[in-house]
């Protein structure tokens, strides 16, 4: 009887195929995982750079600017003179008077503004009132309107200094204005009092503002 000489070989073992198999898998959670970081990444990149964009613009084209607020020229409107006179309010009467300002907004958002209120004064003392009606400057724009001052001739009158401001042709007003609005640009909202005061020389021929000088103070 012959021998079977050749033996026989054992087979692989199975766990080979599962390692291989786990091996494989581990790669592609490697690699989904490693993508998935990088879009992260990406991500956070661009919510980055988009926050650091805004940040700059806020601080840059969106911050909020000084609005400027200018009296460009007076207006006598009425006034009753003593006969033989030009020049001489008649005692007891009123004068109007009409101021013509105007509301500059350097903002990149519209300035919206509540009631205005104008003091006329006169060597110091106070001859009239008018308080203007709210609006909207918009951005970058200049707004003007009409203020109307009802001056008490009486109190001119009772000043020792008018006399010499008739002879000279000129007469030395100030005027205090307060302007309180708001200016939004995207979710930012900023409420801001400008108080401005305003020395002038007032031409009384020609009724033009020859001087003006003023001086802002803005509360944010």
């Amino acid at each position: 009887m012959v021998e079977t000489s050749e033996q026989v070989r054992p087979l692989a073992p199975a766990y080979d195929r599962h390692t291989s198999s786990d091996d494989e898998s581990a790669t592609v959670t490697g690699i989904r995982r490693r993508r998935c970081l990088k879009c992260c990444g990406c991500a956070a990149a661009v919510i980055l750079i988009q926050a650091v964009v805004v940040v700059i613009l806020i601080f840059t084209v969106f911050k909020v600017k000084e609005p400027v607020i200018r009296m460009n020229k007076v207006t006598v409107l009425n006034l009753d003179l003593v006969n033989g006179t030009t020049t001489t309010p008649r005692p007891g009467s009123n004068m109007t008077l009409n101021a013509d300002v105007s509301v500059k907004n350097p903002n990149h958002a519209s300035f919206r503004y509540m009631n205005t209120t104008t003091t006329l004064y006169y060597r110091g003392a106070v001859i009239g009132e008018a308080r203007g009606p709210p609006g909207s400057a918009r951005a970058r724009r200049t707004m003007r309107m009409n203020v109307t001052v009802e001056v008490i001739t009486d109190r001119v009158l009772s000043n020792p200094d008018l006399g010499t401001d008739i002879n000279t042709g000129l007469l030395t007003m100030s005027t205090y204005t307060v302007v309180g609005g708001r200016v939004k640009m995207l979710m930012i909202k900023k409420h801001l009092t400008v108080r401005m005061n305003c020395s002038m020389t007032i031409n009384i021929t020609s009724q033009a503002i020859q001087e003006q000088k003023c001086k802002r103070k803005v509360k944010l």
